[in-house]
C-alpha cells in the first residue's frame, strides 16, 4: 500500500491551491486523487469553451437537484468540474470576493480568524491584480504578486456601452473596483484570464507543482471511502478507472483533506459512516461517526432572467452563428480575442432591494447575448440580450444526502430555491430593478422588446411564476460541510477545518462557508485553501490587515 503524508481527495480550486503549497516542503508527501481526466481538452482553456464543459460528462459530474415548489417541479443543472482544476476548469472565469460583512459574519458565528481583516491577507496572496488603470488599485485590498493573474475584461460594444451609462442614469454609480474598498455599483468583470486563456486552479498552482518529486497527481481515481481506524482517518480507498476499476488505498501519515467541493464531500463522508446516523441507518451504512450537519446547511443563488430582443446593434447570438463564427474563430486563433475569449457575463451590478436595508443585497448581471430556453449552452437564433438577478445571500437552505451506499451513484442534491419568503421578497426586487435597467433611455436605441418574460407580465404573482418558469442556477452551492462553533448542531468542521470529533481528517472547499458570500465562489475557494495551508503546516497566519471602518 501507498503511503503519503498527506492525501488530498480532488484537485479542484482548494485541492490544487493544497497540492502546490504543502508540497512547496520538500520534507513532506502529498498525493492528490481526481476522479477526473487530466484537463488536457482545449475547451477547457478556451474562456468560451464554457458552453462545452458546462455540458460534457467528461469533465463535469452533471449532477441535477431534486424538483422543488419554487423551480415549478423542475430539476435544475448543477454541474461540478471532474478534471483537474474541478470547477474552475469549467466555470465562467469570473473573479468575485464578497463583501466585507460576509467574513466578518463568519467570524462573529464563532469562527475565529475568519474575519474579512484576516481573509483579505489570503485573497491577496492569491492573487496578480493586472488592471487596465492601475491607478484603480487600493494596494490595501489588492495583490500582485500571487499565482491567479486577475485581468479586466477587454470586450466594448455599443449593448455593454449603454446598459452601464442607463444604470449611471438611474442612480447606480460605476465602480472601478468591485474586489476593492466597495463592492456596490455597475463595472464589467474581472476575470480570471490571460492573454485570451483560461487560468484555472490546475493552471496556476498544480501544474507548476507537479514538477516536484514530493507530490503525486492520480486522475481517474475516485474515492470510495475514508478508512478510519478508531476515531482518527489514516487513508482513502478509491477505484482507479470509475465503478469497474481496480480497487486501491492510499494511506495518510498525516492527514486525509477532503476538497471533493459542496456535493462530492458530504457524500463521501457519508458513504464512509460520517454523518447523520437516521440517514446512514436507512441505508445501511454502519455509523462510524455520528455528525448531524453533514450534508445540511446547502444554499444556492438562484436567477431568474429577462430576454430582450436587440435592434440597431450585433449581439453575441449573430456573431456566433456561419461565416461571422469562422471570423471569430480566426481572430481568437491569431490574436486571442474575439468572442471566444469572452466570458458568459460581461457586466456586474450590486445593489439594494430596499433603500432602507443597511447592505448591498442584491446582484445582477448583463451579457449582449441570449440562451435557448430549455437547451444549455445554446444561444438563440434572434439577436438578444439578458439580465439575470439574484438574491445574494439566501436564506432558504437545502441538503446533500448519499441517495445509496454506493459512492458512484449520484447524490441528492435539494436547495430548496426560494422556499424563504424573505427570499423571494428581495428576489422580486431584484427582477423590478432588471426591468427598469432594461428600459432605461440609453438601452432604448437598441431594446426591441422583451422576449421573456414578457411585458404583459407585470404583477408580482407573474414575476414569481416567471421565476419558477426559468429561474436556474448560478452555480454557487456552498455550506454542506459548515465550519461553526461546537454549541452549533449542524457543525462540521471547527474553525481550523477539522471533523469534529476525528483526528487526521480536515475539509477544504466550498461546503465549509458557514454562510453565502455576495459573490461567486471560486475566489473565497482559493482563499480558504491559502488559509488552510499555513494551518495544517503549522505556520502562523498572515497578519491581519488594519482597515478604516
Amino acid at each position: 500500500m501507498d503511503s503519503f503524508d498527506y492525501v488530498i481527495v480532488g484537485a479542484g480550486s482548494a485541492g490544487s491551491v493544497l497540492a502546490n503549497r504543502l508540497s512547496e516542503d520538500p520534507n513532506v508527501t502529498v498525493c492528490v486523487l481526481e476522479a477526473g481526466p487530466s484537463d488536457w481538452h482545449p475547451f477547457i482553456h478556451i474562456p468560451a469553451g464554457f458552453m462545452y464543459t458546462l455540458v460534457n460528462p467528461r469533465v463535469n459530474w452533471l449532477y441535477t437537484s431534486e424538483p422543488s415548489e419554487w423551480t415549478g417541479g423542475r430539476r435544475i443543472a448543477a454541474p461540478r468540474g471532474k478534471t483537474l482544476g474541478g470547477s474552475s476548469s469549467i466555470n465562467g472565469h469570473i473573479y468575485n470576493r464578497g463583501q466585507r460583512l460576509d467574513f466578518d459574519g463568519w467570524a462573529q458565528r464563532g469562527n475565529r480568524g475568519w474575519g474579512y481583516a484576516d481573509v483579505l491577507p489570503y485573497f491577496r496572496r492569491t492573487e496578480q491584480r493586472i488592471a487596465d488603470v492601475p491607478d484603480a488599485v487600493d494596494e490595501t485590498f489588492r495583490g500582485h504578486e500571487g499565482k491567479l493573474p486577475i485581468t479586466d475584461l477587454d470586450w466594448r460594444d455599443p449593448l455593454c456601452e449603454a446598459f452601464i451609462e442607463g444604470a449611471v442614469q438611474m442612480g447606480i454609480p460605476r465602480n472601478r473596483d468591485y474586489n476593492g474598498t466597495m463592492q456596490a455599483g455597475v463595472s464589467y468583470v474581472q476575470r480570471v484570464i490571460r492573454n485570451g486563456r483560461r487560468v484555472s486552479a490546475a493552471r496556476a498552482f498544480l501544474h507548476p507543482a507537479m514538477k516536484r518529486p514530493n507530490l503525486t497527481v492520480r486522475t481517474h481515481a475516485q474515492a470510495t471511502e475514508i478508512v478510519l481506524e478508531g476515531k482518527r482517518a489514516t487513508g482513502v480507498r478509491y477505484r482507479k478507472g470509475g465503478r469497474n476499476g481496480t480497487p486501491l488505498e492510499v494511506r495518510a501519515n498525516k492527514e486525509v483533506i477532503l476538497c471533493g467541493g459542496t456535493v462530492n464531500s458530504p457524500q463521501l463522508l457519508q458513504v464512509s459512516g460520517i454523518g447523520p446516523a437516521p440517514l446512514l441507518q436507512s441505508l445501511g451504512i454502519a455509523i462510524k461517526h455520528a455528525l448531524p450537519g453533514v450534508g445540511e446547511n446547502l444554499r444556492d443563488h438562484y436567477a431568474p432572467r429577462f430576454v430582450a430582443r436587440v435592434k440597431n446593434a450585433m449581439s453575441i447570438n449573430e456573431r456566433s452563428h456561419g461565416l461571422r463564427l469562422v471570423g471569430e474563430v480566426l481572430k481568437y486563433a491569431v490574436s486571442r480575442k474575439g468572442i471566444l475569449a469572452l466570458n458568459p457575463t460581461l457586466i456586474y451590478v450590486f445593489w439594494k432591494s430596499d433603500e432602507r436595508v443597511d447592505n448591498y443585497d442584491l446582484q445582477l448581471t448583463f451579457t449582449p447575448a441570449s440562451y435557448k430556453e430549455g437547451v444549455q449552452s445554446t444561444l438563440d437564433d434572434f439577436p438578444g440580450m439578458t439580465i439575470a438577478s439574484w438574491q445574494q445571500r439566501p436564506d432558504s437552505t437545502g441538503y446533500v444526502r448519499a441517495r445509496s451506499a454506493d459512492p458512484f451513484e449520484a447524490p441528492i442534491i435539494q436547495p430548496n430555491y426560494l422556499a424563504a419568503e424573505s427570499d423571494r421578497r428581495v428576489l422580486l426586487a431584484g427582477m423590478k430593478l432588471a426591468r427598469r435597467l432594461l428600459g432605461s433611455q440609453p438601452l432604448s436605441k437598441y431594446y426591441d422588446r422583451e422576449e421573456f418574460p414578457g411585458v404583459e407580465k407585470q404583477s408580482d404573482d407573474d414575476l414569481l411564476t416567471a421565476a419558477k418558469q426559468r429561474g436556474t442556477t448560478t452555480f454557487h452551492l456552498m455550506g454542506s460541510c459548515r465550519m461553526a462553533p461546537d454549541t452549533d448542531p449542524t457543525a462540521v468542521v471547527d474553525d481550523e477545518l477539522r471533523v469534529r470529533g476525528l483526528k487526521g481528517l480536515r475539509v477544504v472547499d466550498a461546503s465549509i462557508m458557514p454562510t453565502m458570500p455576495s459573490a461567486n465562489l471560486n475566489a473565497s475557494v482559493l482563499m480558504i485553501a491559502e488559509k488552510a495551508a499555513d494551518m495544517i503546516r503549522g505556520r502562523p497566519a498572515l497578519e491581519a490587515v488594519a482597515l478604516k471602518d
